[in-house]
């Protein structure tokens, strides 16, 4: 099958596998859109929302849709390194053996990851960043295609670990869950008080979105996109002589290079999803929102004038 071919019939698969999700989840597009490039594109994503946003149900319906294994990981303070990857145990032979963990699956939903103490968080990023496990010096592959999709409560900040900026970094994109509509919690209250149980089919194979992601990285991408992407990271960064005075004013540190790669990355799906064959500076601007929020750190002015990452981010666009 030629690649034109390809994204051509990516095009249908995905507006079909939108339906597919929208028979468990209302509303919520924007949200939907975003784990679902991130998955073409291969990176992982950080889903920031209060509780009961259906985050959970979300990852597990896409997960279905896609025909991929899913596992849930409910972070706690006093969850240990092992608890996620797995350990070793003597069987009656008297042999060690190891025991998988749950991060052994395509899809992992971590829940409330800054609810678990900083070791704890470097063993699923270390898996994540190398896609390995290591236990007593024998390396274990993990599955492929591999997703993690983090959550992250940003209400109750006490007694909890935030993300270290480089740990945030690994993260492909952050995505805000925002209160549905009136319109949208009517429809939500409806299905789910109801004895109905809509049936999800699978639409995907593992190998399928393996080769998506291969599709994906072939996409040809002209050099000015390619340069407006980084200028656009670049304009993040305060301590360099091209820096605006708006973003001196706001920002300690920008984007890292990361960005730039995962913006590319990004505008490439977004244009293989719409049936482009080569994406557009659109493209880059469509994602730059969900990839620029986390990398960027605004210092206390910013705060004080209750200015958000997304003003700052909307300025620079």
């Amino acid at each position: 099958m030629s690649d034109v071919t390809a994204i051509e019939n990516l095009v249908v698969k995905h507006q079909a596998l939108k339906n597919e999700i929208a028979k468990i989840i209302i509303g919520q597009d924007t949200v939907v859109h975003q784990i679902l490039l991130s998955v073409y594109a291969g990176g992982h994503s950080l889903l920031i929302g209060v509780p009961g946003l259906a985050k959970t149900l979300m990852v597990h319906t896409i997960a279905k849709t896609l025909g991929l294994d899913f596992k849930r990981i409910q972070f706690t303070p006093d969850l240990m390194p092992s608890d996620i990857l797995g350990s070793e145990i003597l069987d009656q032979n008297r042999t060690f053996k190891f025991i998988k963990g749950p991060v052994f699956s395509n899809i992992i939903l971590a829940d409330e990851i800054n609810r678990t103490p900083p070791k704890t968080q470097a063993a699923l990023l270390e898996a994540m960043q190398e896609r390995t496990v290591t236990i007593a010096g024998t390396n274990y592959p993990l599955a492929s295609p591999y997703f993690v999709l983090a959550t992250q409560n940003p209400i109750e900040q006490e007694g909890t670990y935030p993300l270290p900026e480089a740990q945030l970094d690994r993260f492909m994109f952050a995505i805000e869950l925002k209160y549905p509509s009136m319109e949208e919690e009517v429809a939500i209250v409806k299905a789910t008080t109801s004895d109905d149980s809509p049936a999800i089919n699978a639409l995907f194979t593992a190998e399928e979105i393996v080769a998506i992601q291969h599709l994906i990285r072939r996409i040809p991408v002209p050099d000015n996109v390619v340069n407006y992407a980084v200028k656009l990271v670049h304009s993040t960064r305060p301590n360099i002589d091209s820096a605006s005075d708006y973003v001196k004013q706001y920002i300690d540190w920008g984007a890292g290079p990361r960005a730039s790669q995962n913006l590319i990355l990004a505008a490439k799906a977004n244009a293989a999803i719409h049936g482009k064959f080569s994406p557009d500076i659109e493209d880059v601007k469509a994602v730059a929102m969900g990839i620029l929020r986390h990398r960027i750190i605004k210092n206390y002015k910013a705060e004080a004038e209750g200015i958000s990452e997304d003003t700052i981010i909307g300025a620079l666009l």
